[in-house]
């Protein structure tokens, strides 16, 4: 196996490797987990494996969860299905920066996601590196949110458009989950900045220490959250990937976000991701 480092911050190229070898090579996922943990993001070219292979590698690195809302093939639980068509001109849920399912008590792990068709042209995928994100915060900055804590909503964000009867049965099944801003890195000990397009808003932010007047909390709140949203969007922190058929890339949902590139005019997008149960964040 070759790593090929892609940019200074984040992501890496495998190659000379075919992950259905990894199912029963435990040397192999050795080096590829290694690899994941120093690089955030791991890409592989020319990956034609099955579905049930697909499972079994994501698997690998802990138990599959299903989505609630996207769909997952019917046969692989856990291989939920991510395909754009020309009838879908206005699904555009994904164009935003974001770490998966942080809307839950446990967060996802990571992900293992296959390109199965995409457009001739258009449709990548970046990847930020939110340690470096934190690590480059302002000192003061640092000092303000090192214990701040926010929500985090399936219900805003996926639940968003959906009639108010169905939204609300989503929220009662995933209650907003509260995490730390700033989130530690459980295999690295890492400090993760830990707040995305899901993030609704701080829950311990009124304090007589950084409240004076309701100006100080609203909008002194919601300004500091979008700045550290924003902090994603530095190009340094990030790689992007085009995508090809049979191309997969595995990342640490745990210290990166991701944002898929909705530039593609109408044709078929078709991705498949098997999402791996995490921990819950401290």
């Amino acid at each position: 196996m070759r790593v090929e480092q892609l940019t200074y911050s984040i992501g890496a190229e495998l190659t000379g490797v075919n992950v259905a070898h990894a199912i029963h090579d435990d040397g192999l996922f050795a080096e590829i987990r290694s690899a994941l943990l120093k690089h955030r993001v791991l890409f592989l070219r020319d990956q034609d494996i099955t579905r049930a292979e697909h499972v079994a590698f994501a698997r690998r690195f802990g138990e599959l969860e299903d989505h609630p809302v996207a769909g997952s093939d019917p046969e692989n639980p856990g291989l939920v299905r991510i395909y754009k068509t020309p009838d879908q001109p206005n699904d555009r849920y994904e164009n935003a920066w974001h770490a998966d399912a942080t809307w839950r008590e446990k967060p996802q792990f990571g992900a293992v996601l296959r390109c199965v068709e995409c457009p001739p042209v258009g449709g990548d995928t970046m990847w930020a590196n939110m340690v470096l994100a934190y690590e480059n915060l302002p000192a003061y900055v640092k000092a303000q949110i090192a214990d701040l804590r926010a929500r985090h909503s399936i219900e805003a964000s996926f639940g968003a458009a959906m009639p108010i009867e169905k939204r609300l049965a989503l929220k009662a099944q995933f209650p907003d989950a509260e995490h730390p801003v700033v989130r530690t890195h459980p295999e690295t000990e890492e400090k993760v900045l830990f707040v995305s397009a899901f993030t609704s808003h701080f829950t311990n932010f009124h304090t007589p220490e950084r409240v004076r007047f309701g100006q100080d909390a609203n909008p002194g709140a919601g300004d500091l959250l979008r700045y550290l949203i924003s902090q994603a969007y530095i190009p340094e922190y990030q790689v992007r990937w085009r995508w090809q058929k049979n191309s997969i890339a595995i990342w640490d949902n745990r210290s990166t976000q991701h944002y898929a590139v909705m530039d593609y005019p109408p044709c078929h997008r078709k991705m498949e991701r098997a999402g791996i149960i995490g921990d819950k964040p401290y």
